[in-house]
């Protein structure tokens, strides 16, 4: 059996780009969706949620185009960055920051909703800014879906495979994730190196949940 651990290696280091920059943005982009009142959000929600409802297919054709060499983005990104976006691993987190956004966003934003609004008036009474009100009050009330938005965000990009193969392609050591190393062996019939990258996204999936279990049992008993 000829197992390589890199395509496992690859995956987890792009969980881990991926789930930190939904970090700094969806945060702050879930706080905005919650209570914000502006007209903008009957346009921005659904676009947030949009890739939980199209094929990946969909969204790694139209990814592809906009990082295209030939698009302006691509061209411009290439050109002042010296950064080719398309079969790259640069191209692979942006596409999978766009395609994992709703699990950070959704799940910290319905956070932020089941705070009681009373908690917030008292934060302003007490002369605290919006900015310090969502650092000081409700960041630290809302851990717990925050919690589990990096543990669901991290967890749906370990297992991407759609995206991941139209954006980065299947370059060996460089875009070649785990889920594209199970497709590759599965075709070549080595069902054995096969099952052992299965087996170890399993373990990995496993723990993710058992930590997604366990962050709502504590939110529960916070809640009681």
């Amino acid at each position: 059996m000829n197992f390589d651990w890199m395509p496992i290696v690859l995956s987890l280091k792009l969980a881990v780009i991926t789930t930190i920059v939904l970090f700094v943005i969806g945060v702050p982009l879930a706080y905005w969706l919650a209570f914000t009142q502006k007209r903008w959000r009957i346009i921005i929600d659904p676009l947030v949620s949009l890739p939980l409802v199209l094929p990946p297919t969909v969204i790694g054709f139209y990814l592809l185009l906009l990082m295209s060499p030939q698009s302006f983005f691509g061209k411009w990104m290439e050109t002042v960055f010296n950064i080719r976006l398309v079969f790259s691993f640069s191209g692979l987190v942006i596409g999978s920051v766009i395609f994992s956004l709703p699990f950070m966003v959704n799940t910290v934003k319905s956070g932020f909703q089941s705070i009681p609004v009373s908690l917030i008036e008292s934060s302003y009474t007490l002369g605290k800014s919006r900015w310090e009100t969502f650092l000081q009050v409700l960041t630290p009330i809302n851990r717990p879906a925050i919690l589990s938005g990096i543990i669901m965000t991290f967890a749906h990009t370990l297992g991407e495979f759609g995206v991941v193969l139209m954006v980065g392609g299947n370059i060996p050591r460089q875009t070649r994730t785990a889920s594209i190393a199970i497709y590759n062996e599965f075709e070549a019939l080595n069902y054995a190196t096969a099952h052992m990258y299965s087996f170890v996204l399993i373990i990995i999936s496993f723990v993710i949940l058992i930590g997604v279990n366990s962050l709502t049992k504590n939110k529960a008993k916070v809640v009681a």
